[in-house]
């Protein structure tokens, strides 16, 4: 479920989310690199939901728009600046850590790469994974992978 991002998309992607109860929004990033290979964060085994390979991702802050927060959680995750948000990848919802009912929008997105180089401040390791090593993720990260395949095709 691809579709160009603009103001209105956004709108009703929180407004739906709003409706099925969602009480908390995160965003995640579909970050390629110029080979195809896709950026994975792991999370440290004593995290919540420790050892589990995900996209950049995070929480919107009160008051923050989707793309800021898209923006923010790139830059704060992984040293990343984002140039441009592409399309929208679909959502999966989830209990967070403190068992709100949690909606992860998911974009891809161009980021400065700067060699590829990664600062991790959250995980304990990252992975620029080609398209075996995508399989390390979870079934609903691997669906908006998949999502991000059909649009590069």
């Amino acid at each position: 479920m691809n579709a160009p991002v603009d103001a209105t998309l956004l709108g009703d992607l929180i407004h739906a989310a709003d409706a099925d109860g969602i009480t908390k929004h995160v965003v995640g990033a579909v970050i390629p690199n110029t080979e195809g290979k896709v950026l994975l964060l792991h999370r440290a085994a004593d995290d919540y939901l420790g050892g589990l390979w995900e996209l950049p991702s995070g929480g919107v802050d009160e008051g923050e728009t989707l793309t800021e927060a898209l923006h923010r959680e790139v830059t704060e995750e992984t040293g990343l600046t984002v140039t441009a948000m592409g399309a929208y990848l679909g959502h999966f919802d989830y209990r967070s850590k403190s068992v709100k009912k949690t909606r992860q929008f998911n974009f891809t997105v161009t980021t400065t790469h700067g060699g590829d180089t990664v600062k991790l401040t959250e995980h304990d390791a990252h992975l620029w994974a080609d398209r075996t090593e995508q399989g390390r993720v979870s079934s609903a990260v691997r669906s908006v992978l998949a999502t991000w395949h059909e649009e590069a095709a």
